[in-house]
């Protein structure tokens, strides 16, 4: 286990920039065209707007850069909540490598997924994935198995029920798809792959869901934060009408031995910058300061975190 730990941290090391000068922040993201790169830049534009300087610095999943913020590697990080709270734990996929250092700094806007086909295709619902080829196995983005899990489940199929096109990460599975050689791929609302996907082949739909109690208990067995959210026909790439998605909470994380005034910075930066977050990536247009301090799901806020939040009385 030590001598896995070791590797995986050298292999972090490189995948990650360097460090940067005293004084300047790093904040992990995704890789270019992810949505979580999206998230990180709007983050990163907005803490240096209020003076605190940072750097993007991107790795290829979150399986690599939550456990690197969680032992102080870099001082912060974007991602989804149950991730996060799976590594503090050391659940799910981070089993044995619990993260007990990893805090919370800000709740930001929810994720909203989806499972994208070609518009042409006549595919019009979830159930219609039987037997169909779909982008599937995510070796370098575990994450991304329970969520399939819980969108099929919602439509009483498992991923048995799919022909397994297998792929290491999001972004490959979306190449799969653009290729032919997969029929659908899941990917996050707003993303610029998803853009890509769109423009590629012509038009994307996103297969919608019934918001139903059952389709929600459904989708918890396999991811607990998840909820149902409504998006505009319109909006986004793959929603022609204002339809039903799967949703769930993300973060800006630190660890716990981060510096209290830069945390506390940061925290006030996002409080105050939706602009920004919004001019940079249009999804922040969610966003709501004041649901910054919210359930956690059971990991720790920053201390900095909790005294700006003092400060507003939330």
């Amino acid at each position: 286990m030590k001598l896995l730990t070791y590797v995986c941290a050298a292999a972090i090391s490189a995948t990650l920039a360097a460090p940067v000068a005293a004084q300047s922040y790093g904040i992990a993201t995704g890789n270019p065209g992810t949505l979580f790169h999206n998230i990180g830049t709007a983050v990163a534009n907005t803490a240096n707007n209020a003076g605190l300087r940072t750097t993007v610095q991107p790795a290829t999943s979150t399986n690599q850069y939550i456990p690197y913020v969680g032992s102080g590697g870099i001082d912060f990080g974007v991602a989804n909540l149950q991730e996060v709270s799976y590594a503090e734990q050391g659940a799910g996929w981070f089993e044995g490598m619990e993260s007990p250092d990893l805090r919370i700094v800000g709740m930001i806007m929810p994720l909203r997924l989806g499972i994208f086909t070609r518009a042409d295709d006549g595919i019009g619902s979830i159930a219609e994935l039987e037997g169909r080829p779909v982008a599937d196995g995510y070796t370098a983005q575990q994450t991304i198995l329970p969520l399939i899990d819980g969108l099929l489940a919602t439509a009483d199929l498992t991923r048995d029920d799919i022909e397994s096109v297998m792929v290491p990460s999001t972004s490959a599975g979306a190449d799969a798809f653009m290729s032919g050689e997969a029929d659908a791929f899941v990917f996050a609302f707003g993303a610029g792959k998803v853009r890509e996907a769109d423009a590629s082949v012509g038009g994307l739909y996103a297969l919608p869901m019934e918001p139903t109690e059952e389709n929600l208990t459904a989708m918890r067995k396999y991811w607990p934060t998840a909820f149902f959210t409504q998006i505009e026909g319109g909006s986004t790439p793959g929603v022609p009408e204002t339809d039903t998605y799967m949703a769930y909470p993300q973060v800006v994380f630190t660890h716990a031995s981060a510096d209290e005034q830069a945390v506390y910075e940061m925290t006030k930066a996002l409080y105050e910058g939706k602009d920004t977050l919004t001019e940079t990536f249009k999804p922040f247009a969610g966003f709501n300061p004041d649901d910054m301090h919210g359930d956690g799901g059971g990991v720790k806020f920053h201390p900095g975190a909790l005294r700006f939040y003092e400060e507003k009385g939330l």
